[in-house]
């Protein structure tokens, strides 16, 4: 008798051992929320610019079955949490910058397309405040270091509102800066003479982003950003001849979303 109560508690065990962590896959099985904005974007053509082109405005969310999408930027690189803890999350970032040709800007040195590589460190204060700080090394056109620091106010009402506004501080060395705003001895001219960008604050400035959810599957995702040179780019006899202190950013996509839906 002892022996088959033993035996049946041995089987209960097991069976019991082999289900939590079938639970465990099942609840880790459960399908995922994806929502995928594809849109147009207006930009400065590269930092300073006066010109303004069309580029992809592209974004791509996830979130567990059941949950709100994490709040994200609309002008935040791309990037994702390797450690998440207390409300800190630190990851690494990715960041792209078009070519400035020659002729852009009266026949000086080209300045080619950027990776930026990188990272960011992020706290959110509040369900409501979020600071973000971000680092990236130019690895391939101005070779600079970037550095932009961030702080959003959110409202939200789950998932079928979103409005985001905030401040924004960019910094970049003398590599970055002299890149796009600097003028060798060598080719300057009458009208543009010598100049050495020293790099520290680049600009100041604001962003506004707003999600609207339209029905669980379709929505959109828009934004508005506003920045001004300070400093020596300011001064840039670069931009007084071909650009503006006024740099001008905006986009609007359409938002799908993939996978089982908020009750």
């Amino acid at each position: 008798m002892t022996g088959r109560l033993i035996l049946r508690l041995g089987a209960i065990g097991l069976a019991a051992a082999i289900a939590v962590p079938a639970a465990a896959q099942e609840e880790r099985d459960e399908p995922r929320r994806t929502r995928v904005a594809l849109g147009p974007q207006f930009v400065p053509s590269y930092p300073g610019s006066d010109e303004i082109v069309v580029r992809p405005l592209f974004d791509i969310s996830r979130a567990d079955a059941g949950e709100e999408f994490q709040f994200e930027a609309p002008d935040e690189s791309f990037g994702f949490a390797l450690l998440r803890r207390d409300g800190f999350s630190l990851g690494p970032s990715a960041g792209l910058e078009g070519k400035r040709s020659s002729s852009d800007v009266g026949g000086l040195p080209e300045v080619g397309f950027t990776v930026e590589l990188g990272g960011f460190a992020q706290f959110e204060a509040s369900e409501n405040i979020r600071l973000r700080a971000e680092a990236r090394q130019g690895v391939t056109g101005h070779e600079g270091f970037i550095s932009l620091l961030s702080a959003d106010y959110i409202l939200r009402d789950g998932d079928e509102h979103l409005l985001s506004f905030g401040s924004r501080m960019t910094i970049t060395d003398s590599n970055y800066q002299n890149a796009y705003f600097g003028i060798l001895p060598a080719d300057a001219t009458p009208g543009l003479p010598a100049f050495d960008a020293d790099g520290g604050v680049q600009s100041v400035g604001a962003t506004i982003g707003y999600i609207r959810q339209f029905t669980p599957r379709w929505g959109i995702y828009s934004y508005v950003k506003y920045d001004r040179l300070v400093a020596d780019p300011a001064d840039s006899p670069v931009v007084a001849a071909f650009g503006s202190r006024n740099q001008f950013a905006g986009g609007i996509a359409l938002t799908y979303t993939f996978g089982s839906t908020v009750e």
